[in-house]
């Protein structure tokens, strides 16, 4: 079967990636974004962020001249049979949904729609709130473009579940594929796509209406946030009672199937462009409708207190934190990524100033990223040794893998004062805690054998 050609409006972590592994497979596809420097970058065969699998997925793909960049949005969207809206949707002061991308995205596409005899296909896989498909990006489409939804172009609201850091593996190896439908053309059209994808491989696939499928993913996101927020609590709780350890506690009711493991592990809260974005745009747009959410504000307020209970154990340990060097290894909101949207670690680094602390970070990956947020406001070491060598205190707050072979003799030799706070429990407490002094998120040892 010829593969299709297909466009995407919007070349950030979802739309780039997405488009770079369905070029891979045979697909010919062109994106559209308003950069015009990334879109140079991307021309290039160069990726404008960092994703582990991306570049050479991107420089093949270019080379062989199955993708390509441009600004021109009419150039995108007469080329090809499927377009996908894979925009930014930020959030607005209030914290609600701002949809001005996805408002003139669809405006260009239904532009460009104008020109165009064929049926045409418009994907929306921009994170949206429900109805938005419906109430806005229909609207404006048919207006734009003088045409009907449902017959002569289709519509479809297919949610994206990729993380950073792991997109390509999720885009090629997803759990499910969510197809919102206006018509049955248009999820026919986008099911013979995913079908041609991935072949024999074709995960399950759940075809509904576009206001379930946007809601499905901000239920999505809703869930895990609440689901780590949960066991930083009982983390907390941990920290209080003599013999805890959460890690112990988390093991043991993820192997409860109706829980399962993952998301359950205690840290310095969750951070990211998603979660903290989604979860307060789902609350605002349950206000908007009269309905309350206070699983999802108790989920918000112990995410926001979290880092600070890493600074209460710098605390308990060095007292005031005025003049002290305190050493943050870990500076993205996860590891294999570059970014520090939300990340825990500005919260803790801000307060970290605020008490007076003398602040020295690195991260393998994020360090360009944190100097446009504090810029000369804070140190930056050229690696993790520098990094806490003379400190008072280091504090672990993304877990890269080279900051798992920092052995506690190294601590002891290059730290001033041997104080080590383990935010992402990637240390075993029993070895550390016996020549350091030692702090874990959830984790309260014995007094007594």
């Amino acid at each position: 079967m010829k593969k299709r050609s297909v466009s995407f409006f919007g070349l950030g972590h979802v739309g780039l990636t997405t488009a770079a592994c369905l070029a891979s497979r045979g697909f010919r596809v062109i994106g559209y974004d308003i950069d015009g420097e990334k879109v140079k970058r991307i021309n290039n065969g160069e990726a404008p962020f960092f994703e582990p699998g991306l570049d050479e997925l991107l420089r093949d793909s270019v080379k062989n001249g199955m993708l390509r960049a441009t600004t021109d949005p009419m150039e995108a969207v007469l080329n090809t049979e499927v377009t996908f809206i894979t925009v930014g949707t930020p959030s607005a002061p209030d914290g609600s949904i701002d949809l001005r991308y996805v408002e003139s995205a669809s405006r260009m596409i239904g532009e460009a729609l104008r020109h165009k005899k064929d049926w045409h296909l418009v994907v929306v896989k921009s994170t949206v709130v429900p109805l938005t498909t419906e109430r806005v990006v229909k609207p404006l489409i048919e207006e734009a473009s003088g045409m009907r939804c449902g017959y002569d172009f289709g519509l479809a609201m297919n949610p994206e579940f990729l993380r950073e850091g792991s997109a390509v593996r999720d885009t090629f190896k997803p759990d499910r594929i969510v197809i919102g439908e206006f018509d049955k053309r248009s999820g026919d059209a986008l099911e013979e796509l995913y079908r041609d994808f991935y072949g024999e491989e074709l995960p399950p696939i759940i075809r509904t209406t576009p206001v379930n499928a946007e809601l499905i993913k901000y239920s999505n996101n809703a869930f895990l946030a609440m689901k780590v927020s949960f066991i930083n609590m009982i983390a907390n709780i941990c920290q209080k009672l003599e013999g805890a350890d959460v890690t112990v506690v988390a093991e043991a009711i993820g192997m409860d199937k109706r829980i399962g493991p993952l998301f359950l592990k205690a840290g310095p809260g969750w951070g990211g462009p998603c979660l903290g974005k989604d979860i307060m745009a789902l609350k605002r747009f349950s206000e908007s409708i009269g309905v309350t959410t206070p699983l999802i504000d108790a989920t918000i307020k112990i995410n926001k207190q979290q880092p600070m209970k890493l600074v209460e154990l710098a605390e308990k340990h060095l007292g005031s934190l005025k003049g002290k060097r305190i050493a943050v290894l870990g500076l993205s909101f996860k590891p294999d990524t570059d970014d520090v949207t939300d990340s825990p670690s500005i919260r803790l680094v801000k307060t970290l100033l605020e008490r007076g602390a003398e602040v020295i970070v690195y991260d393998p990956k994020a360090m360009e990223n944190f100097k446009k947020l504090f810029g000369n406001s804070i140190k930056y070491a050229p690696n993790a040794l520098s990094c806490i060598e003379g400190a008072d205190c280091a504090v672990i707050m993304t877990e890269w893998k080279e900051f798992r072979d920092i052995s506690p003799q190294t601590y002891l030799k290059l730290m001033r004062t041997p104080v080590l706070i383990d935010g992402r429990r990637i240390y075993p407490p029993d070895v550390y805690s016996k020549h350091l002094r030692f702090e874990a998120v959830g984790y309260s040892p014995s007094k007594t054998k």
